[in-house]
């Protein structure tokens, strides 16, 4: 078991002190956003918005894309939400879990969101089979010209177990 440092925990809470900053977090899940897109999604200053997004960053929760050209020839950075998330998720404060369920229909920018939960019991091959199956039923739904959907799925072992 890999322990972490006192400051490390101590960023990292206070990364996720803000309800701004998980709404940053799942914005940035199905695709990367610059500072002034999640600013205008969320409808936060840009000055305030970069200041989240430089602390999640700090913290690791947020990770930098590739350096980009917007409109007026502006540098622009688009942000994705990094694993960090799921992996904080099996700690005692169960980020990845508030994350998830935190999520609800009634928000505008998520329109017909929609959560599923569920426990599947497999192991080895199984788990596999299943991870495969998984894959091979999104990769069905790429492309396209209809609305997009964002799914996310975690496949990780039970705090319980």
């Amino acid at each position: 078991m890999h322990l972490i440092d006192d400051e490390t925990i101590a960023t990292r809470a206070r990364a996720l002190a803000s309800p701004v900053r998980w709404r940053i977090l799942r914005a940035c899940m199905p695709e990367a956003l610059t500072n002034k897109e999640l600013a205008d999604l969320l409808g936060v200053n840009p000055g305030s918005m970069l200041h989240h997004v430089r602390t999640l960053v700090a913290a690791g929760f947020l990770g930098p894309g590739e350096v980009r050209r917007g409109s007026r020839n502006a540098v622009e950075i688009p942000y994705r939400t990094t694993r960090l998330v799921w992996r904080a998720g099996r700690s005692a404060a169960g980020f990845g879990d508030y994350l998830m369920g935190s999520i609800s229909a009634d928000e505008p920018e998520l329109g017909d969101a929609d959560v599923f939960f569920t426990t599947v019991h497999a192991d080895g091959e199984r788990r596999d089979e299943l991870k495969r199956r998984l894959r091979a039923l999104l990769a069905e739904y790429e492309g396209g010209e209809e609305r997009s959907w964002s799914v996310v799925i975690s496949v990780r072992p039970t705090s319980d177990d």
